[in-house]
């Protein structure tokens, strides 16, 4: 990994709007958006979560959206000759974002400028579709009058977005995707490499987070992306596989969607009726940070201090929360940043014709309370914020 000078070494054993319903099934998903073998039988089958949390590091479970298995980002490589070739050809990028809202894009964005200024990549166009398909299918089609020679982009549909970036390949642009990729598209053919986090290893993760803070016991909530969105339904699947398979006497008691744009404001309204109907919650499990606000501020609202709350993203807010003790007690961190950079070399491999992996994954992280500084400075390439640096 490209952060692998920072090995967390984490003490793991001290460690939308109508009115939400009651889950029993698995969210649908079709055959091209989550392959049939997602590797449940690679999740520790029992043992302690410390245990299995510390058999997690440097070991990525997701496998692509075509069922492609990961490359570490690692091998993704250029030499300072190759460099020096794609900075004569003065090449141009756009970078058209399903969502560019919270901390996660924004380092996306650091990782991206960082490496495209090297490799002397003028980035011409950045675009915010705010998980609108509509949006991002208008954001492609101005993008495309400037004629990039690459796009990188999440397409925030894979189905409605695809007749647009079908385009943007017949008109030669190379692509390269974070996370997920339109319907139909073939790597290698429409589209160069797909770069994602670990998102079913940050799933295990942060169901491991909970049981040990529960002591593998308990009742919990669950807040998942109600989206055909292929990285949010690898961590739902995740978690639910994980707790339901090592810790039977953990139960999920509810579960209910949100569907944004207000991610924060619904997760508020879900978890706080799911508070309402369930006295006897211990926890909850929200799918991003963003929806974890939302859900730390029902458990104010509801003065119940002792439900716990474990997501994904180390997003500010619930960074700051976890390191002073508060309602966030485990995260399944992506690393942002080596995503972006990993991006902008594979877009050099396109310009240089250089073969590319067809899918490339930077492993989760779990982040505790014990080692939030070390993970926030290795998530973001920077010193952590003063309310998460101890004094």
């Amino acid at each position: 990994m490209m952060t692998a000078s920072v090995l967390i070494a984490v003490n793991l054993m001290l460690i939308s709007c109508q009115a939400p319903t009651q889950r029993t099934e698995t969210p649908t998903t079709t055959e091209t958006d989550r392959p049939t073998d997602t590797p449940a039988a690679d999740v520790p089958a029992s043992g302690e979560a410390a245990e299995a949390l510390a058999e997690l590091q440097d070991t990525v479970l997701s496998r692509g959206p075509n069922g492609e298995e990961a490359t570490p980002a690692s091998e993704i490589t250029l030499t300072d000759e190759e460099i020096e070739q794609i900075r004569e050809m003065n090449a141009t990028a756009a970078i058209l974002l399903h969502y560019g809202g919270n901390d996660w894009a924004v380092a996306q964005l650091a990782g991206l400028r960082e490496q495209f200024d090297r490799m002397g990549i003028n980035i011409i166009a950045t675009t915010d579709a705010n998980f609108r398909p509509e949006t991002q299918v208008a954001n492609i089609e101005t993008v495309l009058a400037q004629n990039p020679d690459i796009i990188i982009s999440l397409p925030t549909d894979p189905s409605a977005t695809a007749d647009g970036f079908r385009r943007a390949a017949a008109q030669g642009v190379h692509l390269i995707f974070m996370d997920n990729v339109p319907q139909g598209f073939q790597p290698g053919e429409d589209y160069v490499s797909v770069v994602s986090a670990d998102n079913y290893g940050n799933g295990v993760v942060s169901a491991h987070l909970m049981a040990q803070e529960l002591g593998g016991q308990g009742n919990i909530g669950v807040v998942y992306h109600a989206a055909d969105f292929f990285v949010t339904q690898q961590r739902y699947d995740a978690f639910r596989t994980t707790i339901e398979e090592n810790y039977p006497n953990m139960q999920i008691v509810e579960e209910h969607g949100i569907g944004g744009p207000d991610f924060s404001g619904e997760a508020d309204r879900v978890a706080s009726a799911m508070l309402t109907r369930n006295p006897n919650l211990n926890g909850i499990w929200a799918v991003w940070d963003v929806p974890a606000e939302g859900v730390m501020s029902a458990v104010r609202t509801a003065g119940r201090d002792d439900v716990i709350v474990t997501t994904i993203d180390l997003g500010r807010t619930v960074a700051i929360d976890l390191a002073q003790g508060g309602i966030i007690r485990g995260i399944g961190a992506q690393r942002p940043f080596d995503q972006g950079v990993t991006e902008a070399m594979l877009a050099g491999y396109a310009l240089l014709g250089k073969e590319a992996p067809p899918y490339v994954a930077l492993n989760a992280l779990p982040v505790t309370q014990e080692n939030i500084e070390e993970a926030w400075t290795t998530v973001y390439h920077q010193d952590p914020p003063n309310e998460i640096a101890r004094q």
